[in-house]
C-alpha cells in the first residue's frame, strides 16, 4: 500500500506539543478551512476508541468553492445541502506523550491509517507522521493514470499537512506568549501578565464562524469553555459545558456565570441579507438585547463579589460609517478615537457598544473588538468571491475604496488575547496591519488563486442580494482602519499582509 510521510519540527517541548494535540479544539484548529470542516470532535480526546467525524471537500480550490456554494444554497433554502463527504475515524495506539494513530472507519478512501510519533530532537521536538492508504478503484486504472492520481493525491496531502504545521507552530507560539505552556510553569517569562488567571470562559455565538475558532483556541490554552446556547423556558436542560440563555426573553441565570472569569460575546442576527426594515430591526435588537443582558448579569455578579470578571464584546468597523460622507469626521485613517458614523450600521455598532456600559460601571473589565472583513473560505466575503475567481470571472468590487481585512486566525486570537491581557479595555480595531484598496484586494486574491481579475463585479450584483443600502454599507464600504492599538497591547499578528492570509487559508 502507498505510504505518505511528513515531518514537522517545532521549537517547543515534546510534552507541550502532545498536550496541545490532546486538548479540546485541536482538531478544529488543525483542519484546514479549504479542506472541509469538523463535524464532530474526538469523543474522548486521543484515547483509544475515541471517534471523530470530518466533512471532506473535493481536492483543490474547486472543491473548496463547491462546498461554499452548497452551504450558501442550503442557507438560502429549507433543503439541506452538502458539498463534502463524511469521514469517520477512530483513535488507536494511544501512548501518552509519545504518539497516537487514527484509522478510517468510513469515508472516501478504501483504507487509511495515520500514525503520529512525537520525539525529542534537542532544539525542540519533531512530529513524524506516516499515512498508509489505499484509494478506491486504483486497481482498475492503467499504470500512467495510477501514477497521476497518486501524485495529485499526495500533492493535496502536502498542502494539508503544510497548513497543519504552520497552524501548530502559530498556536503554540501564541500560547507560549501568554504563559500557557506547561514548560513555563515556575519560570520567568515575557508573556502577557494577568491580573488573575483566566480559567473559565463563556462564549456566545460559539457555533459561528469566529466562535468555533475562539473556543478551539481557548481549549488549546487549557481554558475551560462554556458555550452559551439559546433556549427558552420550554427547552431541554443545557448539556455539560453549556449555558442556556434567551436574549429575546431576557433570561440568563446569573448562577451560570458566577464562576466564569470572562465572557466573549459574539452572538447576533446574521448581517448579510437584504436590508429590509424587518431585517434591520433584527440586526439591531439581537445585538443590543443580547449584550445588555450579559452586561447587566455580569454587573450584578461583580457588584456582589468583586471577582474581577472580563467581558470582551464584538462590534464592527461599521462603527465608523461606510464612506467619508457617512462620517462625522472625514479622516483618512480611522482609529479607535474616531467618532461614530451616521449610517445604519454605524448606529447599530454605537448602540451595541453602549450596551456594555452596565458591566463597565460595575467594575468589569470591558473590551470591544471592532471586527474588519474576516478572511476564510469557510464563510463570509471570501467564500462568496471564490466561485467567480475559480471560473476566471473574478474582479474588483470597486476601485480605490479601502478594505480593512483580517484573517480568521488573527481575529480569533485577538479576542482571546484581549481576554487574557489585563490592560486591554475599550474598543480595539480587529483589522490586519496593512489594509488594501478594492483593486489591490482583487489582484492579490487572483494572484494567490492563479486566476485573472479583469472583470469588475457589476454594481447591480450586490444590490440584488443586499438591497441598495446593504450593498453600500457592506460591499461598498471605504474604511482605512488602523491596527496600532492592538499591536500596542502586545498582539503579534500572524498574517501581516493580505497575501500571507489568503495563502494560508486557501492552502496556496
Amino acid at each position: 500500500m502507498p505510504i505518505f510521510e511528513y515531518e514537522t519540527h517545532l521549537p517547543f517541548s515534546r510534552e507541550d506539543v502532545f498536550d496541545w494535540y490532546a486538548r479540546p479544539g485541536a482538531l478544529v484548529r488543525l483542519h484546514p478551512p479549504f479542506a472541509g470542516r469538523v463535524i464532530e470532535e474526538p469523543s474522548n480526546g486521543l484515547q483509544d476508541g475515541s471517534e471523530s467525524v470530518l466533512g471532506i471537500n473535493m481536492p483543490s480550490l474547486f472543491g473548496t468553492t463547491l462546498a461554499g456554494l452548497m452551504d450558501m444554497a442550503g442557507s438560502a433554502s429549507s433543503l439541506p445541502m452538502r458539498g463534502y463527504t463524511k469521514w469517520r475515524s477512530r483513535h488507536t495506539n494511544f501512548k501518552p506523550g509519545h504518539g497516537f494513530s487514527d484509522e478510517m472507519i468510513s469515508g472516501p478512501a478504501k483504507s487509511w491509517r495515520h500514525d503520529r510519533s512525537f520525539e525529542d530532537d534537542g532544539a525542540g521536538m519533531v512530529l513524524r507522521e506516516k499515512v498508509t492508504y489505499e484509494l478506491p478503484l486504483m486497481d482498475k486504472l492503467p499504470v500512467p493514470a495510477k501514477k497521476l492520481v497518486a501524485r495529485q493525491f499526495e500533492a493535496e496531502l502536502n498542502r494539508i499537512f503544510a497548513y497543519r504545521a504552520r497552524q501548530s507552530s502559530d498556536d503554540l507560539a501564541f500560547h507560549q506568549s501568554h504563559g500557557r505552556l506547561a514548560s513555563q510553569q515556575g519560570q520567568d517569562s515575557h508573556h502577557v501578565p494577568e491580573a488573575a488567571p483566566i480559567k473559565v470562559v463563556a462564549v456566545s455565538g460559539a457555533s459561528g464562524l469566529i466562535g468555533r475558532q475562539i473556543c478551539a483556541l481557548l481549549g488549546g490554552a487549557g481554558i475551560e469553555v462554556r458555550r452559551m446556547v439559546r433556549g427558552g423556558s420550554g427547552s431541554s436542560a443545557a448539556k455539560a459545558g453549556e449555558i442556556t440563555w434567551d436574549p429575546e426573553a431576557g433570561t440568563l441565570d446569573p448562577e451560570s456565570l458566577r464562576d466564569v472569569d470572562a465572557v466573549i460575546h459574539l452572538a447576533g442576527h446574521p448581517l448579510a441579507s437584504r436590508f429590509t426594515e424587518e431585517h434591520k430591526q433584527k440586526v439591531l435588537d439581537s445585538r443590543v438585547e443580547g449584550t445588555s443582558l450579559i452586561a447587566t448579569t455580569l454587573a450584578h455578579l461583580e457588584e456582589a463579589d468583586q471577582r474581577g470578571r472580563v467581558l470582551i464584546s464584538s462590534s464592527a468597523i461599521g462603527y465608523y460609517g461606510a464612506t467619508p460622507a457617512d462620517r462625522a469626521l472625514r479622516s483618512a485613517i480611522l482609529t479607535e478615537d474616531s467618532p461614530a458614523g451616521t449610517d445604519f450600521l454605524a448606529e447599530v455598532c454605537k448602540k451595541w457598544e453602549e450596551s456594555t456600559a452596565p458591566a463597565k460601571k460595575a467594575g468589569v473589565r470591558v473590551g470591544i473588538v471592532r471586527t474588519g472583513i474576516v478572511q476564510t473560505p469557510a464563510g463570509g466575503a471570501l467564500s462568496q468571491l471564490l466561485p467567480l475567481y475559480t471560473v476566471g470571472a473574478g474582479g474588483p468590487l470597486g476601485d480605490k475604496e479601502w478594505q480593512s481585512w483580517i484573517s480568521i486566525d488573527d481575529i480569533a486570537s485577538l479576542f482571546v488575547h484581549l481576554a487574557l491581557n489585563p490592560h486591554a479595555e475599550g474598543p480595539v480595531n480587529g483589522v490586519g496591519p496593512e489594509p488594501v484598496t478594492a483593486k489591490q484586494y482583487s489582484k492579490t486574491l487572483a494572484a494567490v488563486m492563479r486566476r485573472p481579475s479583469a472583470i469588475p463585479v457589476p454594481a447591480f450584483g450586490p444590490k440584488l442580494v443586499l438591497g441598495e443600502q446593504g450593498a453600500k454599507e457592506i460591499v461598498g464600504a471605504d474604511q482605512q482602519v488602523t491596527s496600532v492599538k492592538a499591536q500596542s497591547l502586545g498582539y503579534a499578528f500572524r498574517h501581516h499582509t493580505l497575501q500571507e492570509a489568503l495563502e494560508h487559508v486557501l492552502g496556496s
